[in-house]
């Protein structure tokens, strides 16, 4: 009986056992299905079902009645890598702002410093054709204003007199001789076109050779070409010159040019006749208007740039040669096109990106490509649409902060997920990880444990002589 007794005892206790390991199992994957529950995800924002750059911050539906789609943070990393995501804090401490992209008029052209200088087709010098001394000097200050056919100077020349004698003695002889000799008249017409000839070459007017005989012998007033100002007097009183020694330097200033550089990336934007204003701190208040007249055929290597020279009419002498100002290049007008503001483009000569904030908070990388440049706007051809918002102040530290994420997400290799409802125990562990998870690895564990055969047997009735058998 007691070891019938026994066998019962042990019996229950294998039951008991099975049936705690059995109530384990079962239990074990609710309780982890429990755990981890995922929590409700909460969207970042909601995009357009179209596809188009409108986004919203609360659920709503476009023109359609479709619904716009939630965008969560994982979705959004996947879709804009080195997209960046800043505290309202860290936006106040870095100063960044933001402005809309805007369709504006592309009229406002081009801008460009330049500075007043002489036309160079209205100077005129003046230099005699033969020897001679500055008898007298009219114009004798160098910023004078003088008009056409004033007297600037008198002066006395050797060689003017020997011609002035040959015109007079040839032209009284033919006088002579009209009515006489044919042969001797033709003669002394010919000596008298030569002497006549020589003193036009030298600059001597078919006025003065009229009243030649009532200057006074070897003298020769010389006057004003045109209106302008003396640029330039080499001379005094008294000097003595030879053939081509300039004694005064005089410009019509009613015409004045101003040159302005213009970038090697603008220059398409500027074409001859096309209108220019300048204006300058010096004539507050004051504009003058004129046309482009020439383009230099060469870029300047140094500074890439085309000079343009515009021409500026200047009747009452305002414009001063020297005098600063800026020059403004009328643009085509009635195009509009898409524009940010200068500082929301970063160019780093390989990309040019602008960064576009997807929601609050979240700005990413946008590549685009860039047109005219008008003042402080750029031209938007490609990569932004109107609406979206642009960091126009701290773009820069948000830029660096986007290319370190996007070279870290390069470098990170992509990990495995687990396919939802698959039962991961089913799966052998390897050696090493079940050695780090059991700290009694490499102990052979029974699949079932065993009865003992002398469990619930009372060892007190057994006497010593059956233990020896």
């Amino acid at each position: 009986m007691k070891h019938s007794h026994g066998i019962l005892i042990a019996t229950g206790l294998i039951v008991a056992l099975g049936g705690g390991i059995a109530l384990g199992r079962l239990s074990k994957p609710a309780a982890t299905t429990t755990a981890t529950a995922p929590a409700a995800r909460k969207p970042l924002y909601y995009r357009n079902p179209m596809g188009l750059p409108d986004t919203s911050p609360v659920p709503k539906k476009d023109e359609m009645g479709m619904d716009y789609i939630p965008v969560y943070a994982e979705d959004e990393a996947n879709a804009a890598p080195g997209t960046v995501a800043l505290s309202p804090e860290k936006i106040q401490t870095l100063g960044v702002r933001t402005e809309p992209v805007q369709r504006q008029p592309l009229a406002a052209g081009l801008q460009a410093s330049g500075t007043i200088t002489v036309d160079e087709t209205r100077q005129h010098v003046i230099a005699p054709r033969f020897d001679g001394w500055v008898d007298t000097l009219q114009a004798n200050q160098t910023g004078m204003a003088v008009k056409r056919g004033q007297t600037l100077a008198t002066v006395y020349s050797p060689q003017l007199l020997a011609a002035q004698e040959d015109y007079r003695v040839a032209d009284a002889a033919l006088r002579q001789l009209r009515g006489g000799d044919a042969a001797s008249l033709q003669s002394m017409q010919r000596l008298r076109d030569a002497a006549k000839r020589r003193l036009l070459n030298w600059g001597i007017s078919a006025d003065q050779l009229e009243h030649i005989a009532h200057l006074p012998p070897g003298n020769l007033a010389i006057t004003a070409p045109a209106s302008g100002v003396i640029v330039e007097k080499p001379v005094v009183q008294g000097t003595r010159f030879v053939a081509g020694d300039t004694l005064l330097r005089l410009a019509d200033l009613s015409m004045v040019w101003v040159t302005v550089n213009v970038p090697a990336a603008q220059i398409g934007q500027v074409r001859l006749g096309q209108p220019a204003r300048f204006t300058s701190p010096a004539l507050a208040g004051q504009s003058f208007d004129g046309k482009v007249s020439f383009l230099q055929p060469v870029l300047d290597a140094a500074s890439r740039t085309l000079a343009v020279r515009v021409a500026l009419p200047n009747p009452d002498g305002r414009l001063r040669p020297g005098l600063f100002g800026n020059v403004a290049l009328a643009g085509d007008d009635g195009r509009e096109g898409l524009t940010i503001p200068r500082s929301a483009l970063i160019d780093s000569g390989e990309r040019q990106i602008a960064l576009v904030e997807v929601a609050t908070g979240r700005f990413a990388p946008r590549p685009i490509a860039t047109g005219q440049r008008n003042g402080d706007r750029v031209e938007v051809l490609e990569g932004l649409h109107e609406g979206e918002r642009v960091v126009v102040e701290g773009n820069f530290l948000i830029d660096a902060e986007s290319n370190l994420r996007a070279a870290l997400q390069d470098m990170t290799p992509a990990q495995a997920t687990p396919h939802a409802g698959h039962d991961m125990g089913s799966h052998a562990m390897p050696a090493a990880s079940q050695a780090a998870a059991n700290p009694h690895a490499g102990h052979a564990m029974p699949d079932k444990p065993k009865p003992d055969p002398h469990a619930g047997h009372d060892m007190r009735g057994h006497d010593m002589s059956d233990m020896e058998h």
